[in-house]
């Protein structure tokens, strides 16, 4: 699907919020509530937009610490892995990586003990390299229009 001017407007302003109203996001692109909620429904259809999540606080769900772990997987590992890491609770966010490493993951987790517990689960897979995160710089950017 081709998006124009206006599609990449509504992106970005779904993208920034995506609870507020297409009447809402007409205002600030232009058009009527029902081409926008068109615009977004054939969106929606193509693939553009996959869908629609809350955002939700780690610190306040009891979770203390946040990191990236990557893992470099023995040999013979990578694919018993890769049907368990949907399993761990503690993984939101997993990737297949070119590199030294197989795999990175973005973990929440309640306290250093836990910490130790998940790496005792993955050094079983394979060599683990463990990065708290401090802050966060740069975190759920929007995707923006070339050029």
């Amino acid at each position: 699907m081709p998006l124009d001017r206006l599609n990449w407007l509504i992106l970005e302003s779904l993208q920034k919020n995506a609870r507020q109203s297409f009447s809402e996001i007409g205002r600030n692109v232009g058009l009527t509530s029902p081409a926008v909620a068109d615009r977004v429904k054939k969106m929606e259809d193509s693939g553009v937009i996959k869908g629609y999540k809350a955002e939700v606080s780690y610190h306040k769900t009891g979770h203390q610490l946040k990191a990236v772990i990557t893992l470099r997987a023995f040999m013979g590992r990578l694919k018993p892995f890769l049907e368990k890491v949907k399993e761990f609770k503690e993984v939101i966010n997993c990737y297949r990586i070119t590199g030294n490493e197989n795999i990175i993951m973005e973990v929440v987790l309640y306290d250093q003990s836990h910490l130790e517990e998940f790496i005792d689960k993955l050094i079983t897979y394979g060599e683990t390299k463990t990065h708290i995160i401090l802050s966060s710089v740069v975190e759920h950017g929007p995707i923006k229009r070339r050029g």
